[in-house]
This record gives structure tokens, C-alpha cells and sequence, in this order.
């Protein structure tokens, strides 16, 4: 009650809740986990509620909040193992989500940019930190690196990209289903495969052996495929039970992960049936949980469970990272400060020398390449789960666990920044990567000499599901149909349809003239302002209709003043897809109020076909 007392005193001076009687104090003596929880909890809400109104990642607040409250600040905590406790289920069902995030039949999908880039990235990045210590050390500037695994965890910190404040920042700009999102993602899953790799060989480090890596990828296997079997006969059904009780999803889900991490804990002892004593397949609690979420990803309850499972998980992952932040010792040299640094200066430099050339050179065009890479220029979450990991071993010092978490901190403040000026950086330096060989991709020779009666600008949903039902409905329109986007890898899929294309910024006045859009007859702008990055759809229609003084200019808005605006800029035709959705709803209403629904639908599947047998370009 007294270290309550005290820390509202220090947060609230003025407030004198705290006068109770001893005899009353007494009666309400708190356990100390329960202590803990709340004064961990309280001082993060407050100074989470201090960094979100100035735009700092929350992440940082509950470090800062661990720092605080820990043994080298305000010393608030009774037991720190308490904290320890519970981060631990943070950790797990954080991993847990994450599997259950992972589509792997869509990741094989994805093309070979992400796929090649997500497999050599990572060890090429520890490569570059690897080299880049010893290179230091050799020329006598390592300040405070220098031992034995050093140079290896320095390469692991800055080979990985924060999961969960990139992802954030995407979903809450809505761009997570763009270009440059998906490659954040798809890199993403594969740097947190890559860190549950070397988290599963970080305990063999200091005796390395071959056997025993073998017979932990051996009870991988084993426990990934008794819960893909499980997933794919039991759960289903025990979900299907708990479906009518909304409120159940949680506890099955938790439940689920629960018996995964349990089993895979225990797996020693069916080795040890079939292999003898010396074999060792348990599998680490956070891969359990991964491989828990993995198989379960496939049900039909998955959003429903993610939601839930969220809710719990924050709350955890909350403890989790306060936790870290009071693993961290006093400051009690500069060369922690140096390492921290050094750690953020390379992590952005190998965005720029490792994941920008991978990206371009697998075939992803500079502009997507260059934000994607921007955009990942932080250290992950995962690098303090392996630096916490790493100090529990004895592999890095506590000054270096530390000097990641001072990185992790500086490149999280970093990031909403670099997020918001990704495409404003790209136009800086696109000049010195065009002169440099990083060429922007050129226009398809065989249809450069040829126009279009009609452009559109930008490849997004709509032009996709347009094109579509133009090629099923008006083939004959295909041919005239000419396609200016910047995202090359969608140019083959858009050629084959039998529609012209052309690599082209849209926010380049020169691109749009060169690219034939004076001589259309019809222009569409189909991407919302959303989505559109240095334009608008009111610019858009300015530029055009000062090119083009003839054209049809269709374009789209997302506010009613919004249109208003486009309109005065020169459009000739505004849709809004809110309005639109509405009216069709409202004739659906309508139609099933006079009970012809069935055959409204049998006639628009008649006419446009089911929607999942659409072979659109966007799935």
C-alpha cells in the first residue's frame, strides 16, 4: 500500500488519496503480483497517453515506462520476476497471432521479389553487421564491441524490421493492400521466420552441435504436423461447438495455443520413448505458439479470433516490453550511447544498401522499392527478444542489451516520420539512383507509337474488376484501353489481357503528357485520394484537362465536397463509390422486399458470373 501511495505521490503530488488509516491499510494489503500489474499498467497508460497526443509510437512509452518504474529509476516494483511472468504470456500469444497472420500458401504466391528477397535478405543484412563490427574493431573504433558473438548479434539487431509498428502505420494509413504494403508485409513474415530460426540455435551458440539443432527442427516437424492434423479433424469441429457461444472463441483460441506450447514442451519425453534418454525434441514455447497459429489460420473463425485474441494480447504485450524496459542497467558509460547509434545509422544504411537492391533487381520497380525499404528502416521487437535472450546466455554484455533498446527506441521515433516522407525521400533521390543504374522501368517499345482512345490512370481494385468486365462483356474495347501505372509487376498480367500499358507517375505532370493522354477520348482516375501519394484526384483532372482540352474525364471522390472541387477542376463526370454501393443496396432492399431477390441474383450471376470464378488481374 505504501509503494501505491508513493507512486501516485510522484504522478499526482497534489493528491491525498493516500491518508488511510493504518488499520484500514492493513486489510487491504494487495498481493504483490497484483501490485506490480497495476503500477506497471498505470504509469504505461499515462505515459502512453503523453506520447500518442505527440505522435511517438506507444511502444516506446512502455519501455520508457519499465525504465521508470524499475530498479534504476524509481525502484516501484516488489517483484520483478512477476512482470517477467507475465510478458512471457505476452510473448506467446503475441507469436501466436503472428502465426495465425501468416498466409504461407499466399506468401508462395507472392512472385519472386518477395520470395528471393525474403530469403536472402536477412542473412545478407547479418552479414553486412557482421562485417561492419569487425571492420570497427580492427581499425580500433568499436567502443565497447569486440566479443565474441558481438559482431553477430550486432548483424541479427539490424536485419529485422518492427512488425508491430509497421504494420500499425499501414493499417492505419488504409495502404496495407498497396504495392509497397504487401512487400512490407511479406518481408516481415519472412524476417520473423528468420528470428524464431535463431532464436530456436540460440542456446548452441557457445557449443555448437550439429545433433541437437537436428533434433529441435526434428520436433518442429513433428509438432507442426500432429497440429496440422488436429487443426485439420478436431478443431474445426470444437470451434463449430463454441461458435454458438461468441464469447467461448477466446478461451478455445487461447485454449488451443495453450495445448500446442504444452505439447511441444513435452515432446522430450516421446523422444526419449523412441530415441533414448539423450534425445532432446522439445520445442521453445514461442515456435509452439507460432506453429499454433499457423494451423489454425485456415479456419473460417480466424478473424473473429485474431479480434479477440488482440484484445488479450495488448494487454500482455504491454507487460512484455515494460518488462524489457526494466531489464535495462544504468548507463555507466558512453559506449552505450555510441552502440545504440551505430546500431540505428546501420539499420537504415542496410534498407538503402541491401533491401532497395534485392527488391529492384527481383523485379520490383525503384519507386515501391525505395518506400518499401524506407519504411522498414527500424529495429524489430524480435531484436529485444533475441538481446534479452542473448544477455540470459552470456553471449553480449549488458551494455549491449542495452544499446539495442536505446536503438529500438530512436528508430521507433524515427518512424512515423520516415513513413510519412517515404515517397517525398523517393522523388529526392530518384535522380542519383537513375544516374547511379536503378533506371526507371521504360515504356513498352511495341506499343510506344501507338494511342488510345482511353486511359486509365492508375491500377488499382476498380480498374482491375473494370478491366474485367470490359474484356468479358466489350473484348472488342480491350485493345483501345491503355493502363499508366508505376507498379510493374502487375504490366505482364495487364499486356496478356490485351490492353497497352506504360510504367508512369501519376504525380508527373511530364509522364501523363508523354504517356498519351492529350490524344484520349476518355480518361479515368479510378485510385482514391487515399490511396494516391503526391496528387489528387482534383490535381489529376487539372493536369489532364490541361493537356487534354477534348477529353471525358471521369474521376472519383470520397466527400461530397471533395467532388464539388474535382468537378470545378474540369471533370466531367464524378462517381463516388459510397453512393454507388448505397444505391445498388437500396435496389437489392427493394427487390427483396418484393421477394424477387433469388431471381435478381440468378440474373446478375447469369449476366457477370460468380464472384469468386472472376479472373481478375487484383484477386
Amino acid at each position: 500500500m505504501r509503494r501505491t501511495c508513493k507512486v501516485i505521490s510522484v504522478l499526482v503530488p497534489g493528491l491525498l488519496f493516500c491518508s488511510l488509516s493504518p488499520a484500514y491499510a492493513a486489510s487491504a494489503e494487495m498481493p504483490t503480483l497484483v501490485h506490480d500489474i497495476g503500477i506497471s499498467i498505470l504509469v504505461a497508460s499515462i505515459l502512453s497517453i503523453i506520447f500518442v497526443r505527440f505522435k511517438i509510437p506507444s511502444i516506446a512509452a512502455f519501455l520508457l515506462c519499465g525504465i521508470l518504474i524499475g530498479p534504476i529509476g524509481l525502484k516501484l516494483i516488489t517483484e520483478p520476476a512477476n512482470i517477467d511472468t507475465i510478458s512471457e504470456l505476452g510473448f506467446i500469444l503475441l507469436l501466436f497471432l503472428i502465426g495465425m497472420e501468416i498466409d504461407l500458401r499466399r506468401m508462395l504466391r507472392s512472385g519472386k521479389m518477395i520470395l528471393i528477397t525474403g530469403v536472402l535478405q536477412y542473412p545478407i543484412t547479418v552479414l553486412f553487421g557482421f562485417l561492419v563490427v569487425n571492420g570497427l574493431v580492427s581499425a580500433g573504433l568499436s567502443s565497447g564491441l569486440g566479443d565474441t558473438y558481438d559482431a553477430l548479434y550486432f548483424g541479427i539487431f539490424i536485419a529485422g524490421s518492427s512488425t508491430l509498428l509497421v504494420i500499425k502505420l499501414f493499417q492505419e494509413n488504409y495502404e496495407l493492400d498497396t504495392e509497397p504494403g504487401r512487400i512490407a508485409l511479406g518481408l516481415l513474415v519472412f524476417q520473423d521466420i528468420w528470428a524464431v530460426i535463431f532464436i530456436i540455435v540460440q542456446p548452441t551458440l557457445a557449443a555448437p552441435s550439429l545433433v541437437p539443432v537436428l533434433m529441435t527442427f526434428v520436433g518442429i516437424a513433428l509438432l507442426a504436423s500432429v497440429s496440422y492434423f488436429l487443426a485439420k479433424s478436431l478443431v474445426p469441429l470444437v470451434f463449430k461447438w463454441l461458435a454458438k457461444e461468441p464469447q467461448l472463441i477466446l478461451v478455445g483460441a487461447i485454449g488451443w495455443c495453450f495445448s500446442i506450447v504444452f505439447l511441444g514442451s513435452n515432446l522430450d519425453y516421446a523422444g526419449s520413448f523412441l530415441f533414448g534418454e539423450s534425445s532432446h525434441f522439445s520445442v521453445d514455447t514461442g515456435m509452439s505458439a507460432l506453429i499454433a497459429g499457423l494451423t489454425v489460420a485456415a479456419l473460417p473463425y480466424n478473424r473473429e479470433i485474431i479480434a479477440k485474441v488482440g484484445i488479450v494480447r495488448d494487454f500482455f504485450v504491454t507487460l512484455f516490453f515494460v518488462g524489457l524496459g526494466m531489464s535495462i542497467p544504468p548507463i555507466e558509460n558512453v559506449s552505450v550511447v555510441l552502440i545504440a547509434l551505430g546500431l540505428a545509422v546501420f539499420a537504415v544504411l542496410s534498407r538503402q544498401l541491401i533491401f532497395f537492391p534485392l527488391l529492384y533487381f527481383t523485379g520490383g520497380d525503384q519507386r515501391h522499392a525505395q518506400v518499401a525499404s524506407i519504411r522498414l528502416a527500424q529495429i524489430s521487437e524480435f531484436g529485444l527478444v533475441i538481446a534479452y535472450l542473448g544477455t540470459h546466455y552470456g553471449h553480449i554484455s549488458n551494455e549491449l542489451s542495452s544499446s539495442i533498446v536505446f536503438a529500438f527506441i530512436l528508430t521507433a521515433l524515427l518512424t512515423p516520420l520516415l513513413y510519412k516522407y517515404a515517397y517525398e525521400i523517393h522523388r529526392k533521390v530518384a535522380p542519383f539512383l537513375q544516374m547511379i543504374g536503378f533506371k526507371e522501368p521504360a515504356g513498352d517499345d511495341q506499343q510506344s507509337g501507338m494511342d488510345y482512345d482511353i486511359v486509365l490512370l492508375g491500377f488499382h481494385r476498380v480498374a482491375s474488376s473494370l478491366l474485367h468486365d470490359i474484356a468479358k462483356h466489350k473484348p472488342e474495347l480491350v485493345s483501345r484501353i491503355l493502363v499508366v501505372d508505376f507498379n510493374v509487376q502487375l504490366h505482364p498480367a495487364i499486356r496478356e489481357l490485351g490492353a497497352g500499358v506504360r510504367y508512369g507517375d501519376l504525380s508527373n505532370d511530364e509522364i501523363l503528357l508523354n504517356a498519351g493522354v492529350g490524344k484520349a477520348k476518355v480518361v479515368i482516375a479510378t485510385i482514391p485520394d487515399d490511396i494516391l501519394r503526391g496528387t489528387s484526384n482534383k490535381k489529376l483532372v487539372q493536369t489532364v484537362r490541361r493537356i487534354n482540352q477534348k477529353a471525358i474525364i471521369i474521376a472519383n471522390a470520397e466527400e461530397m465536397s471533395s467532388a464539388q472541387a474535382v468537378y470545378a477542376n474540369g471533370a466531367d463526370y464524378v462517381y463516388m463509390s459510397r453512393i454507388d454501393t448505397a444505391r445498388a443496396l437500396e435496389n437489392i432492399i427493394t427487390r427483396t422486399l418484393d421477394g424477387v431477390l433469388q431471381d435478381y441474383r440468378h440474373e446478375e450471376e447469369t449476366l457477370h458470373g460468380l464472384h469468386h470464378e472472376r479472373t481478375e488481374i487484383l484477386k
